[in-house]
């Protein structure tokens, strides 16, 4: 039985890209070698690497003012090179604390200097995006650190903000699902293990003129500026996802990029809320606009409900619905990958389910 598969990272994948990405792993390019196996500095990886370079600057309209960079550590070592490479001991950082990630990210600032959080959605289990209410202190901020979409509560900013000071957003599990427009940032970043391919490799876009403004000295390994010098190669990257990578935005560059994937996915969520939310057995965890289109979290109304629904997933393929484990309930991650027609299987689920035990 082919499954359905709900989970949040690492996730779904295209078909056309595990087959390919398959066919890598016994000959590569006709070369005779395993993906692999092959050298890193080779002429075919190095290619790879520069067309997956391409394919985000094309996707996501990156101009030349940035560079992408393809680094290992994923979303979470992000969060000690971001203030380390930005946030000087006498200055201080933003943050909106919209999650758990966001928590995380926080603490880690907190060990390189002064960082704030403006805000802090956790008064409700982070079931909302609270309003950003600027003040006149905030202007002399290193930056704002947002996360665009918290995939454990299912939450997501509807419109990203705009601010007059650097802006740098985790979009871990967004990425590459909606228009973005890339010059309103000055770092984004994103493990690839949602939208973009197999866990194992991070992308990072940073406007480089934000670099080089820091007093401290940054281990090397650390330091953006290494990694932009060195072409994402300043040691062995991780080949295998990469190329995995390279695929999966060839496939989304086939199937109408951004402006297509952005209508199908607002189509998939839209199809689902709308059956949780008049549903009699289950309620969704989120209310109005902050609700995300990635990661649909909802829950049953008793824990017999919660049980018999799993089993019946069970039943029909149904895998990755658990919720995460400090909030529980179920999360239906619908990632580019997933097809309206799954969703719509998947609603019919719900909809069965409730006239049996209703």
């Amino acid at each position: 039985m082919k499954k359905i598969n709900f989970c949040s990272g690492p996730a779904i994948l295209d078909s056309s890209v595990i087959a390919n990405a398959g066919k890598a792993l016994i000959d590569f390019n006709k070369t005779g070698l395993s993906l692999l196996e092959i050298s890193h500095r080779s002429i075919e990886f190095v290619e790879v690497m520069e067309k997956t370079k391409q394919l985000v600057k094309e996707l996501l309209d990156v101009n030349d003012d940035y560079e992408v960079l393809f680094l290992h550590g994923g979303a979470s070592l992000q969060f000690c090179m971001i203030p380390f490479n930005l946030l000087d001991d006498s200055g201080h950082a933003l943050y909106s604390i919209t999650g758990q990630w966001a928590g995380n990210a926080l603490k880690e600032a907190q060990l390189f200097g002064k960082a704030l959080a403006i805000h802090d959605s956790s008064d409700k289990n982070f079931n909302y995006i609270p309003t950003i209410e600027w003040v006149d202190s905030y202007n002399s901020a290193s930056y704002l650190h947002i996360t665009s979409n918290n995939t454990i509560y299912g939450t997501q900013w509807s419109t990203l903000p705009t601010v007059g000071i650097p802006l740098i957003a985790d979009m871990s599990s967004d990425i590459f699902s909606r228009k973005i427009k890339v010059s309103d940032f000055d770092l984004i970043y994103a493990g690839a293990q949602k939208n973009m391919g197999p866990a194992g490799v991070c992308m990072v876009i940073i406007k480089k003129e934000i670099l080089g403004k820091v007093n401290r000295k940054i281990p090397t390994m650390l330091d953006y500026q290494t990694h932009i010098n060195h072409k994402s190669m300043f040691n062995t990257p991780p080949v295998f996802a990469i190329y995995t990578s390279m695929l999966t935005l060839e496939w989304l560059k086939s199937v109408g990029g951004i402006e297509y994937i952005e209508k199908v996915n607002e189509e998939k969520a839209r199809l689902l809320y709308a059956e949780l939310d008049k549903n009699a057995l289950f309620e969704p965890m989120v209310k109005g606009k902050d609700r995300s289109l990635m990661n649909i979290t909802f829950r049953g109304k008793d824990e017999n409900i919660e049980k018999k629904f799993k089993e019946v997933c069970k039943e029909n393929g149904v895998v990755g619905l658990d919720g995460y484990r400090t909030v529980g309930g179920f999360r239906a991650s619908i990632y580019n990958a997933m097809s309206i027609e799954k969703v719509s299987i998947f609603v019919s689920l719900l909809q069965d389910f409730e006239a049996k035990h209703g």
